[in-house]
């Protein structure tokens, strides 16, 4: 049983709770109700749990209250719906809770979560129970009934999860919308797959995007059963207000002016800004009071009663028409970092989707990038084992040829790239792209995140750990350590070219030292030292 958590462990349970509410999402979004769309709730929470993750690999954080205030931060900026501000809200309590604190223990979290529900129905115009509300507080007043007596995470957070569940059934009788509609709350749902999720990562068993989610049976809300009429109002606006500083209006008085104007008020005002979201017939009013406390950030208004018929005649909202061609060939890679995108742009890749390792895409956004790429063959580099399934899911959704390189690494999509010629045949090409990254060897520095044992190895948290081609090849306690062990790997096929990718969390200087191990391990290759700024890993190397 896990005692507590540290910041890294943390870290990973957000990853893992966001992963299992992606997997989820479509089961959730079937689920909503209100009595229409508003949005669709599974896709709301998972771009707002996509957001602290976001905000949280931004740096290495140590502690779990550097890792909580991140989340926070980034799940309110993201915060999508009003499933995602509520969302945003009842996690909200960990940062203020952790603050300062080293480990998670099972008190802190039902603390926490008891300050975050609490908030919740603070912002919530006219808190309604049989909803995500209702689930949180009943899995908030479990978790801190079981701290009582035993203070063990993972017995709390187990628990947390069991509550949510049991309370999940009682929606249907409790709200009265739901009860028409025939399914539990769609926001609550949620709101348990996240917290499985964070479980699972405790555990040691770490959800990961794309892991089947098994279901007996698949409720589905019933909207013929709701009119047109049920819609009092019809436009759900969402907006986020940067204030004034030092701010010249109360917020609160906003919150009177937009409850008066219609209803589903979520209002959080985080001192610097408010993110509100209100259900309205009138939402240049709504904009237009928002402005007098300072400017506009962020502004969506969908039409509800559109999307009601839209649903009825299950039908899907239309999506953006493919670019269209502007030549032949075209790219797109998953990557981050601002030195890897520029390299890969000068090579010509035109699309980019935000990913890698702890942030694999969904195969929706990688089909929108391929739909956006205005060529009518598009080549996909998903630049990680964990991505390459998700790309290939995207065959014969588009108009344009996909074809998918299945690369493992940055390095394997830059040889790639590389070996790409623009007046050859896509078999040609596709033959000529996979023959170089074959040959290309492939090496990470990156930190445990964790205590494990792999491979017959004790790994610590905080050890360098050097990988080949995917695999842990040797564990240090110091980063030039790990870098000599791969330099010994890259030089044994006296490579002609070693390319060192250097992270956002590495300074120039420090790289200029890994640079020059290479060097001297490889002295008739020539090296090169880029800034990646790729998160996770504090090197990226190449030979070939």
């Amino acid at each position: 049983m896990k005692e507590s958590a540290s910041g890294a462990e943390l870290t990973q349970m957000f990853i893992s709770g966001a992963a299992a509410i992606e997997n989820a999402r479509v089961a959730v979004n079937e689920l909503n109700v209100f009595p229409v769309p508003d949005g669709d709730t599974g896709i709301n929470m998972t771009l707002t749990m996509k957001s602290a993750v976001a905000e949280m690999l931004k740096h290495n954080h140590q502690t779990v209250g550097n890792v909580a205030q991140a989340a926070a931060a980034g799940l309110l900026r993201g915060a999508r719906g009003n499933s995602g501000v509520i969302l945003s809200l009842l996690f909200r309590g960990l940062a203020k809770s952790l603050k300062d604190k080293e480990k998670l223990t099972g008190a802190d979290f039902g603390a926490a979560l008891s300050e975050g529900v609490d908030a919740a129905y603070r912002a919530v115009m006219k808190p309604t129970e049989g909803t995500m509300l209702t689930v949180s507080r009943m899995a908030a007043a479990r978790a801190v009934i079981t701290a009582g007596n035993d203070n063990t995470l993972e017995t709390v957070l187990a628990e947390a999860v069991l509550a949510a569940n049991e309370a999940l059934p009682e929606t249907i009788e409790q709200n009265p919308v739901l009860k028409k509609a025939g399914v539990i709350d769609a926001g609550g749902k949620g709101f348990a797959v996240i917290l499985e999720g964070m479980l699972s990562a405790l555990q040691g068993n770490p959800v990961a995007v794309g892991e089947a989610v098994p279901e007996t049976r698949r409720d589905k809300a019933d909207f013929a059963e709701f009119s047109g009429e049920d819609i009092k109002y019809t436009y759900c606006t969402e907006f986020i207000v940067a204030l004034e500083q030092p701010a010249k209006k109360d917020p609160l008085s906003l919150r009177a002016y937009l409850g008066a104007l219609g209803d589903s008020l979520v209002f959080v005002d985080d001192e610097t800004i408010i993110k509100v979201h209100v259900h309205t017939n009138n939402p240049g009013k709504a904009l237009e009071e928002a402005l007098t406390y300072g400017s506009l950030d962020t502004v969506k208004i969908e039409n509800m009663r559109q999307q009601h018929t839209e649903q009825v005649l299950n039908t899907q909202p239309s999506t953006p028409a493919p670019a269209p061609p502007e030549s032949r060939y075209g790219f797109v890679s998953v990557c981050s970092g601002s030195g890897i995108v520029a390299v890969m742009k000068d090579l010509g890749v035109a699309s980019f989707v935000e990913g890698g390792q702890t942030m694999n895409p969904s195969t929706e956004d990688i089909l929108a990038a391929v739909n956006a790429t205005p060529a009518s063959i598009v080549y996909v580099l998903p630049n990680n084992k964990n991505v390459i399934m998700a790309a290939e899911q995207c065959a014969g959704l588009s108009e344009k040829e996909i074809v998918v390189l299945p690369s493992k690494s940055i390095p394997q999509g830059v040889s790639a790239l590389l070996a790409f010629d623009s007046s050859a045949e896509p078999d040609v090409n596709k033959e000529a792209m996979l023959g170089a990254m074959s040959s290309v060897k492939t090496g990470q520095v990156t930190s445990a995140a964790r205590d494990s044992r792999f491979a017959g190895e004790d790994i610590r948290e905080g050890d360098f750990m050097a990988l080949i081609d995917g695999k842990l090849h040797s564990t240090h306690t110091d980063i030039y350590e790990s870098l000599a062990a791969l330099a010994d790997v890259m030089r044994e096929g006296e490579p002609a070219y070693v390319t060192v990718f250097f992270g956002e969390d590495v300074e120039e200087n420090d790289a200029r030292n890994a640079a020059a191990i290479f060097r001297r391990s490889c002295p008739t290759a020539e090296v090169t030292l880029l800034s990646g700024g790729q998160p996770i890993y504090h090197y990226l190397v190449s030979a070939e």
